[in-house]
């Protein structure tokens, strides 16, 4: 079983500089956008954002939170954006518990599954 962990992660290689310009400071914690997140898996923004929504109670705050409108906006202030597109509520941020408990989560759902990316 180590071995195939082994192979998951070696075949799942993400850049680290990517990955590192990804890491946001909000609330004096390190943390990762849903957005960068959902890129980061491979998945739809919308998919983990539901994914989220639905296994809420394993998230401590500690783990994630949505971001308040003020610090949306000041966020969103800050990138460059369509004027007709784009997101319409607060992002879900996770901290580097929550990014952690993400990718063992994934990691094990790839394990049982047989998927190897």
């Amino acid at each position: 079983m180590a071995s195939r962990t082994k192979r998951v992660l070696a075949a799942s290689a993400i850049p680290t500089k990517r990955i590192e310009q990804a890491i946001l400071l909000i609330r004096g914690e390190k943390v990762m956008l849903d957005v960068d997140l959902a890129e980061l898996y491979g998945v739809p923004t919308k998919v983990l954002v539901q994914s989220l929504k639905r296994n809420a109670e394993r998230f401590p705050p500690d783990f994630m939170f949505q971001l308040t409108a003020d610090e949306f906006d000041n966020l969103r202030s800050q990138f460059v954006t369509s004027s007709w597109g784009g997101r319409r509520c607060p992002a879900y941020v996770l901290t580097e518990l929550g990014t952690g408990y993400g990718v063992s989560r994934r990691i094990a759902e790839l394990e049982v599954s047989g998927t190897c990316l």
